[in-house]
């Protein structure tokens, strides 16, 4: 039986987030989960990513160029509007070790907004995604993962991360999962009725 890649990292999102007060601010049914194939067969490079669909302050709209622009909408198959986009690059991903497995799903969930409004969580100053230490930054999500494993979240929600994309590729025969591409930033149209939409399907 194929495995759903994506429903696998939501349910294991959804579990953090109901454990960690610190992430209760997310709701997931506003975050699309997609995969990426990466282009690469190499260990190195783009593991997951955060895609915001609004701009500084959860606006809707930013102006370029002396123009306004938005960015092209995505929902889900009821249509309801998504904020963010949360993306995991396969087979890179998942052959990460179990620990760094933790530590890159909760990354990417930090950089949501407390305000859960379409834009990630800024600090301060000139590294306002990551704060001033990468390293520090990767500390802090290792302790929300011990913190995690520490409330023992039942084991058949996150035993896939213990194996290899090729040991997955085995046991299932095939990978499955929701693919999204990239939404554009767009011009705002003279006519909002014909303002372009993406959806999942």
């Amino acid at each position: 039986m194929p495995f759903d890649f994506t429903l696998h990292i939501r349910r294991l999102c959804d579990d953090m987030i109901s454990r960690l007060t610190d992430l209760a601010h997310i709701d997931m049914s506003r975050v699309a989960v997609t995969y990426c194939q990466a282009r690469k067969a190499v260990p190195h490079g783009m593991f997951a990513s955060l895609t915001p669909l609004r701009f500084a302050g959860g606006a809707a709209s930013t102006v370029r160029r002396g123009r306004p622009h938005i960015v092209e909408r995505v929902s889900d198959a009821s249509g309801r509007e998504m904020l963010y986009i949360l993306s995991f690059y396969l087979p890179r991903f998942q052959n990460l070790d179990f620990r760094e497995k933790l530590i890159t799903v909760l990354h990417e969930l930090w950089h949501i907004s407390p305000q859960f409004n379409g834009d990630i969580r800024r600090h301060s100053g000139r590294y306002h995604a990551h704060t001033h230490s990468q390293a520090e930054y990767d500390e802090a999500m290792g302790q929300l993962s011990d913190r995690w494993l520490a409330a023992e979240p039942p084991e058949e929600l996150w035993s896939f991360l213990r194996e290899s994309y090729g040991e997955l590729c085995r046991r299932h025969r095939r990978i499955v999962g929701l693919k999204i591409r990239r939404p554009r930033i767009l011009p705002v149209s003279p006519h909002p009725e014909g303002m372009p939409e993406h959806s999942r399907g």
